[in-house]
Formats: C-alpha cells, structure tokens, sequence
C-alpha cells in the first residue's frame, strides 16, 4: 500500500512541473484508460477473518466536457475488477480464499482545473455487479465458484464516492483515485463481518483523442 502511494506521488511530482506552463484548453475530448485497481472490504478483519488487498484490472472511456477553464465533469464508463484476499478458519481447518468481483463502474466527477494540466476530480460512482468468482483453498481441497446472482442476497446496483487526480501531457492521461461504496453489497443490509463494502485505490493511463 505504501509503496503504491510512494509510486503515484512520484509520478505526479516528476510530471507536474513541466506542465505548468501549459496553456492549450480543450473543452471537449474523450479517451480510453486502462490500469490497475488495488481492494479490499471494509471489515478487514474480524472473528475467524483477515482480509489483505488484492489486485485487479480497470479499463474503458471516459470524456471531458468543461465549463470554463477551471470546471467541468468527467463521466466514464469502466470495467472494474474488484475483490480482497482473506485467510481463516473453518470446521477446525485454515483456509485461504480469493473473491474476485468485476462490475461496470460509472463515476460522474466534478472537474476542478486549477492549472490547465491538472484536473482534480470528485462525485459519486454507480457500480453494478457483472460476476463474482470465489476460489477457496485448504491443505486438502481448492474449490472455484462462479456466481451469476440470478437469486442471492446480493446488491448488485451500488453506490460510491471517487476522488482523485489527473494530470495531462499531450494526449496521454495519468490518473491516480481511490474509492469507497457507500452501500453494503448484501442485500437485505444485514452487517455480518465481513461487511462488503468495496474500497479501492486505483491508477490508470489513458490516451485522449483532441
């Protein structure tokens, strides 16, 4: 986690000074994006469960639509692998299990521009949940399960709140956010640990078509 934040920071430094002096404002573009997600759930830890991050894939389009120089949105639309790692105990034996979550995220970001380069962005993100896989393992047995959530106790529409930065240089994009679910994935909100609520940090590279 620390080194993933060390990483982000250094790149917007590195990046950021050059850019300054940009002046060239499009009020309208769009682009794709690709990258990596690094989860987890919000109950990392509780009886019989420990939760560690894991990694996942994020790609897709978004646009740009300003309103000044210094405002604007920025609506996408992703493909988002989610999910955490959790070890525990069950029937008197360890097991290690991995549940993969992809969805198709929306965010709708207010843009703020306080140079022309760099974009601050924040506003809430519709996900709905397309497939959740689950690969249990223990000194004996490995189980792999596929869901399709025809009847499960699962909320498959969710809410979140996104923030982060982008920082543009030509027509390449470099985009570092975290995110948070506002909602419980269960259903009927029942708050058993581990609650699954997504949080998430992500990084991303994008091209834009001016």
């Amino acid at each position: 986690m620390k080194s993933f934040l060390m990483l982000i920071t250094t790149l917007i430094i590195l990046l950021s000074s050059p850019l300054y002096a940009q002046t060239e404002v499009s009020f309208f573009n769009f682009g794709l994006k690709a990258g990596v997600n690094y989860s987890n759930v919000y109950d990392t830890q509780g009886e019989k469960f420990i939760a560690s991050s894991k990694y996942g894939v994020v790609f897709g389009g978004f646009a740009t639509i300003l309103f000044g120089k210094f405002l604007g949105i920025q609506p996408e639309v992703l493909y988002s692998e989610k999910g955490f790692k959790s070890t525990g105990r069950v029937l008197g034996s360890d097991y290690e299990m991995t549940r993969n979550t992809d969805y198709v995220d929306v965010p709708l970001l207010l843009a703020i521009k306080p140079i022309p380069a760099v974009a601050i962005l924040v506003g809430p993100q519709f996900s709905f949940l397309v497939k959740e896989k689950n690969t249990f393992k223990t000194s004996t047995t490995s189980v792999e399960q596929e869901k399709e959530f025809k009847n499960d106790n699962v909320r498959k529409n969710l809410l979140s709140l996104a923030g982060g930065v982008n920082i543009n240089f030509g027509h390449f994009v470099l985009g570092a956010r975290v995110g948070y679910d506002l909602q419980q994935n269960n259903g009927d909100g029942s708050s058993i640990t581990p609650r699954y609520k997504n949080g998430w940090y992500q990084a991303t590279l994008g091209f834009r078509f001016l």
